[in-house]
Formats: structure tokens, sequence, C-alpha cells
């Protein structure tokens, strides 16, 4: 197996094309997948009715863990099927999905017209969902990885995570647009379907984008017999396990400080729902033009050094921070006290889908970051929601801070062994 690939002839006008082909969609995706978690406050009691509110949004969160569960499979289905078929049609594949899960859910009947059928069908979307997720993840990585030019590698895989936090930034937007036109009443009753109907249609224009994309795989590493195969990935255990590593802390850190932090301000801090909304879209507008800066400043420091810094300050700075935030009174503060843990997030983030690319050769490139992604990222950070929540639920919830720290210094161990890979991968001889 030739360790370099051949390089990938584009130009300039094609290579941004197909970074916003593949963006387009991932922004679609995200946005189906996280409006679920910002909706919740309010469909909750339409699928688990019971008179607590910790109780209900409880059950939501398990059941946006179960999606994060099926990112593994998605991971390696929708990998197999990129190595082996192509980027492009894995991606369409994908996003196709999404939609189909989205306007599923828009059209579910609550609990008082089905009874218990209605959230194991809520469930039942949610698991699609998730398989759709933990395929675009990794083939979405791959590809504009695989687009994007050598020694600004780092700049322009960051529009991933761009991207990514769009989604989750449209979805708080959406949700805020909402809360100005109807009331909490009708934003239970029935306001809450209206994100995913938007969802779905915009996943119909993402696939419509994708259908043009440029294939960066080519017919020989298709062809190959390892393409897309366990038995190919398993000759590269070491890439495999440090991706693994670092995604587990990674993971759990971004979850932390972007989905579960809207009910934290809300269910700790004492803020109402509008206000943790509005904290929250301007955070992530923030965060989301943080990464760009972050992705070149990898560019010029290494993917490693990055690395390095997100373990040490995650580990460090998480207690205090959730603490301070604890305590917060003021929209203001809250917001700075989160924008710091997200600068700090985005030494990972920026970088997060480039530097697993940069670990696997082609033939098994989509197959080896989607697989460690899905498992680091559904046993970390699916669940972070679900663990905060039920130990604050037994009143022990400051231990959840210690368990993000602990994590997140396993992930910083884990960095400290691994290599170069924006100077040493797999993708260092493209243009």
């Amino acid at each position: 197996m030739n360790r370099h690939e051949p390089p990938l002839h584009m130009e300039p006008r094609q290579r941004i094309m197909a970074i916003v082909g593949a963006s387009s969609g991932n922004l679609v995706e995200w946005f189906d997948f996280y409006i679920y978690s910002f909706c919740a406050i309010y469909f909750a009691p339409a699928f688990f009715p019971s008179g607590n509110p910790t109780t209900q949004l409880l059950n939501t969160a398990g059941v946006f863990a179960a999606g994060f569960l099926m990112r593994p499979i998605g991971g390696f289905l929708f990998g197999r099927i990129a190595d082996k078929h192509g980027r492009r049609t894995a991606m369409m594949i994908s996003v196709l999905m999404m939609c189909g899960g989205s306007l599923m859910i828009a059209v579910l009947p609550t609990y008082a017209v089905a009874g218990t059928l209605a959230p194991l069908l809520l469930l039942t979307a949610r698991l699609l969902q998730g398989l759709s997720v933990g395929g675009e993840y990794g083939t979405s990585a791959t590809y504009m990885s695989e687009v994007a030019l050598q020694g600004k590698r780092g700049f322009y895989a960051s529009f991933q995570y761009v991207t990514l936090i769009g989604g989750q930034l449209l979805a708080v937007i959406t949700v805020v647009i909402l809360q100005q036109f109807l009331s909490e009443a009708e934003l239970k009753a029935w306001g809450w379907r209206i994100p995913f109907v938007i969802g779905a249609m915009a996943a119909l224009t993402a696939l419509y984008l994708r259908s043009s994309l440029t294939e960066t795989s080519t017919a020989e590493t298709r062809k190959s017999r390892e393409a897309g195969t366990i038995k190919g990935l398993l000759k590269h255990k070491r890439a495999f396990f440090t991706v693994l590593g670092f995604t587990a802390g990674g993971s759990l850190f971004f979850y932390t400080f972007t989905t579960y932090m809207q009910k934290y301000l809300v269910n700790t801090s004492g803020m109402s729902a509008r206000t943790a909304s509005a904290v929250m879209t301007w955070a992530l507008l923030v965060y989301m033009l943080m990464q760009p800066l972050f992705g070149a400043l990898s560019d010029r420091i290494g993917r490693r050094n990055s690395m390095l810094c997100f373990g040490v300050l995650t580990t460090v700075c998480t207690l205090p921070i959730m603490h301070a935030l604890a305590d917060v009174s003021s929209p203001y503060a809250a917001f700075g006290l989160i924008i710091m843990a997200l600068a700090i997030a985005s030494f990972y983030t920026s970088i997060s889908g480039l530097i697993k690319a940069e670990m696997f050769p082609t033939e098994v490139r989509a197959l080896g970051v989607g697989l460690s992604y899905a498992i680091g990222n559904a046993a970390f950070g699916g669940s972070a929601e679900y663990v905060a929540l039920w130990l604050k639920s037994i009143g022990a919830e400051t231990n959840f801070y210690w368990y993000v720290s602990a994590i997140c210094a396993v992930g910083l161990l884990v960095s400290l062994g691994m290599r170069d890979s924006g100077r040493e991968g797999y993708l260092k001889d493209r243009p």
C-alpha cells in the first residue's frame, strides 16, 4: 500500500465550490439533529407526561443519547460506502436519510393521541437521524480534507465546524424567532414542529448541491481489496485509538458547552428560557467565527500543539468555569464565561475532522474517521446531557464537572503521544 496518494487537480474556484457544497449538507444535517435538543423544553411534555420538568428533560435526553448510539453503525456503514463507492455518494445518502428523520418527527402523534407508541416513534426517528449523522461526520471530514490546499488545510477544513456550529446557531435562532411570535402554550402545542419541517425541506436543497460535487477518491483506491474494510483499518490501530481518545474529551467538552448549556442556564443558573436562548445564540455566533482563526493557527503551530493546548486548558479550566456559571446572575457574565470555554474548545473543533483524516490512508480514511469518531462521540458526547441531568436529579451535579475534567485529561494524555499529523500525515502530498 502506498502511503501517499495522487494529487487532486482542481481549480481554486472548484475547491471553494466543493467546500461550499459539502458544508451546505453538513449545516443542514446538524440543524436537523440539534433542533431536537433546543426544542426539547417545549415538546418533552407531549411525549413524556410527568409533573417534574427535570424528569421530562431526562427522558428526552435519553432519546437524544440513543441517537448517538447509532453513530458507530452509521460511521461504519457510510465509511464503507464512501471508501468503496465514493465520498459524494455517501454524503448524498446521509443527507437524504436526515431529511426523512426530521419529517417523521414533524408529524409524530403525541402521547395523548398514541400513548406509549408516541415516544417509541420519536425514538425510531432519532435512531434514523443518529445513523445519518454517524455517516455524515466521517465522509464530510474526509471530503473537506481532501479538497483543501496543503499549507492551508487547517483553515479550509475548519469550515466543517463552521457549518456544524452554524447548524446549532440556526437551530437556536429558529427557536428564538418562534418565541417572539408564539406563546409558550402554542410552542408546546404545535409550534415545536415547525423547525423540523424547515430542516426536512432544507435537506432537499443540500441534496441537490451535493449531487454536483467533484469526487475526491479514485477508482483505483475504491477497487482496493482493503477499501472500507475492518481488515484494512486494523493496520492502523494506533491512529484509530488515538482518534478515539481525544474524541472522548473533545466531544464531551463540546456538548457540555453547546447543547447542554442552554438547559444548564435554565435549570441551574435560574435564567428564563428566552434569556438562555439569547445568550447561546450570540455565543454560538462568536464560536462559529473563531473556527477559521484557530484552524489557520494550527497550520502555523501544528495539530499536536493545538491538541495539547486544548487538553491542558480543558483539564484545568472546566471546574472553575462551570462553578462560576452555576452562580451567575448576569446574562453578560454568562456569555463571557461561555465564550471563554468555547475559545478553548476551538483548539480542537477547528481541526477535529482534519486531524483524524490526516491519520488514515485513502482506502480506509472515511471508515477510520467515521467509526473512531462515532464510538468516542456516542459514548461521551451523546451521553453528556443525560449524565449531567441524572447527576443533578440525585443532588450530585458538581460531580459532572469533575467527570468532564477527567475525560479531557485522558484526551491530553493521548495527545502527548500523538505524532504531528499536519506534518507527517497521509495527506501531506496533496497539492
